[in-house]
């Protein structure tokens, strides 16, 4: 069902620029913003968590939101008693409130701001190819004066790409008619004490102020320019994978030595994959950006080798308890406990856990996730290997097993530590 436009859009000044309502933007932070938000119109191209939670954030200051499903191409109105009403995009999709809904064409045109924030399930050569295809879907009808902001990660001079995808598609130029921002978020970063906003000369725009203000972070919105955002979001990312990989590379030399090292057990044993594969997307992002074979390129493919090597050696240690213990592979059921998001942006963990089952059943037929909202380990004449990939799936299957110690649990550490 349709709904119609019941507001008009934001004048612009002499320069181009929307007039702002009453703002306080010091040095490129953001402090609180005030102002009637009545007028803007905003989309969120991406039913995704990162996505939902821009859209519900936005809804509830005020302003009209429509939230784009991305594989229906459908819009749908999020009011704000639908956004307090549901606090995450799966609660939403769960409970399938009649909501309005109008094609992607008619709430992007509408939109004076679009962000987009889609969810990516492809994998290797076919990622670029499927951003590019969202992307064109999400800006092919925007109209003159929308400010794009761009939420993924794209290494280093991806947006140079982006702007340009626009202008084809639109005909229009951004940066005089159409505005563009970089600001690649995830689950870690959106609730992050600074939020880098990567803008043409550093522009900074109050109302995409006003749409991301949170008490809780004031003053940590920071606008800088695009190529120095792509900068800073690579050396993060570069610095977590360098020190993830050897972390994961030292701990294989631990358990080679046969010492039982408690400091090093103490230091990682809270360290999971799922925290190592946090920033696996935007990793490879950044080596798709680069040429040559230096060594920015090495340090990049040397983090993803190291990542990606940890699966084979978690499946190692997996084949090495069973000898240790004299159990035969087809009498022994393998459980993997990992709660994931579905609806992510980025889909590396659900790759990640693929590949984890996949590699698992060649060696082990019996092989089985383990749904979070289940964790309850029934008798079985196997012996039960549970392979816990965070924190929380540790914490969740011990407190609802206690009763029922028999299994063997696999922490997906550094160290694969074993217990039972």
């Amino acid at each position: 069902m349709g709904w119609k436009k019941l507001f008009f859009n934001r004048p612009l000044d002499s320069s181009g620029e929307r007039k702002n309502s009453i703002y306080n933007i010091n040095g490129g932070f953001c402090n609180e913003v005030t102002g009637n938000t009545s007028q803007i119109t905003t989309a969120v191209y991406g039913l995704s968590t990162e996505g939902y939670r821009i859209a519900s954030s936005i809804a509830v200051k005020g302003f009209k939101v429509s939230l784009i499903d991305e594989a229906a191409r459908m819009a749908i109105s999020l009011k704000p008693d639908i956004a307090r009403t549901y606090p995450d995009v799966s609660s939403l999709i769960e409970d399938e409130p009649l909501l309005a809904l109008e094609p992607v064409d008619v709430a992007v045109s509408e939109a004076s701001y679009i962000f987009f924030a889609p969810k990516i399930r492809k994998v290797g050569q076919e990622v670029k190819s499927d951003v590019t295809s969202k992307f064109r879907d999400a800006t092919k009808a925007i109209r003159k004066a929308t400010s794009v902001i761009y939420t993924l990660p794209t290494g280093i001079g991806g947006n140079n790409e982006n702007m340009a995808l626009i202008e084809h598609v639109t005909g229009m130029s951004v940066g005089k008619d159409i505005f563009y921002y970089y600001m690649p978020i995830s689950q870690e970063l959106i609730s992050s004490p600074e939020i880098i906003v990567g803008s043409l000369n550093s522009k900074q725009d109050a109302e995409i102020s006003k749409m991301l203000y949170d008490p809780d972070i004031k003053g940590r919105l920071n606008y800088i320019d695009i190529i120095s955002a792509e900068f800073m979001h690579s050396i993060r990312i570069l610095g977590h994978y360098a020190q993830m990989a050897s972390v994961l590379e030292i701990c294989k030399n631990v358990k080679d030595t046969n010492i039982k090292s408690e400091p090093i057990i103490r230091a990682f044993s809270d360290l999971y994959i799922d925290d190592i594969a946090n920033g696996l997307y935007d990793l490879r992002a950044i080596g798709s950006s680069l040429g040559g074979a230096g060594p920015l390129m090495y340090l990049v493919n040397g983090s993803i080798k190291g990542t990606e090597g940890y699966i084979k050696h978690l499946i190692d240690e997996i084949r090495d308890l069973l000898k240790k213990r004299d159990l035969k592979a087809s009498r022994t059921k393998v459980a993997i406990a990992w709660t994931l998001d579905p609806y992510e942006m980025r889909g590396d963990k659900i790759e990640l856990l693929s590949s984890l089952e996949s590699k698992l059943k060649d060696y082990i037929g019996d092989v089985e996730r383990q749904p979070w909202s289940v964790f309850d380990l029934y008798p079985t004449e196997k012996t039960r290997i549970v392979v816990a990939c965070s924190k929380l799936d540790f914490a969740r299957i011990m407190t609802k097993n206690k009763q029922n110690p028999d299994f063997i649990m696999m922490k997906a550490n550094p160290i694969c530590e074993t217990i039972g």
